[in-house]
């Protein structure tokens, strides 16, 4: 099928969850599964203290800087979780709709400090200030991209109004996909007690 896709001329479109580290991309994957949206992961990174639900991710979107993007076929149709980081390697031979979460700043700084001391690194070695610069800037990046390529398309999703009120917002990922999807079941994956970075 992928094959004569591309023999007419027709890139094969791939769904991807986005955003920085810490900005809601697992609970946005678990929330397309419950959903009904047909998701690619591969069960290698299990889950843990800091993401009890699981992260829903494909250890081989790690290598797309060295030029594995092979599995992108098998991706076709899917659902994958590609952070901000390694977007701008995507290759050209398809097209992408790119769910990016957005959460609040302070939040992803305090949630990632938690996360480096659970696992024994340095919280302080880099300041809250310098980070925030570093992801802002990242992120400026990151939007000249998306907004330069033709074939990518993408919707800012709201973190932290997911939580307080899903339904509005899960409507327009439905309505993005261009996709029906169980818009009650989503919203039964938002579990208030692993809100614990609030600002």
């Amino acid at each position: 099928m992928n094959f004569l896709k591309k023999l007419l001329g027709k890139k094969p479109t791939v769904y991807v969850v986005s955003g920085l580290p810490r900005s809601g991309t697992s609970m946005m994957m678990k929330m397309l599964e419950a959903g009904g949206f047909e998701t690619l992961t591969d069960g290698i990174r299990e889950a843990n203290v800091d993401n009890p639900k699981g992260y829903y991710e494909f250890e081989r979107v790690k290598k797309l800087p060295e030029g594995d993007t092979a599995w992108l076929d098998d991706a076709a149709g899917k659902g994958v979780k590609i952070i901000s980081a390694l977007l701008l390697h995507l290759p050209t031979g398809y097209r992408y709709r790119v769910l990016f979460m957005r959460r609040k700043m302070p939040e992803i700084l305090a949630s990632q400090k938690k996360m480096l001391v659970r696992r024994g690194a340095a919280p302080d070695k880099i300041s809250d200030t310098e980070m925030a610069a570093h992801f802002t800037a990242h992120l400026k990046q990151v939007y000249e991209w998306l907004d330069g390529q033709r074939h990518v398309a993408y919707l800012d999703v709201d973190y932290n109004a997911l939580l307080v009120a899903p339904e509005p917002e899960l409507h327009k990922v439905a309505a993005f996909l261009d996709c029906p999807l169980d818009i009650e079941r989503m919203a039964t994956v938002v579990d208030p007690a692993l809100y614990r970075q609030r600002q």
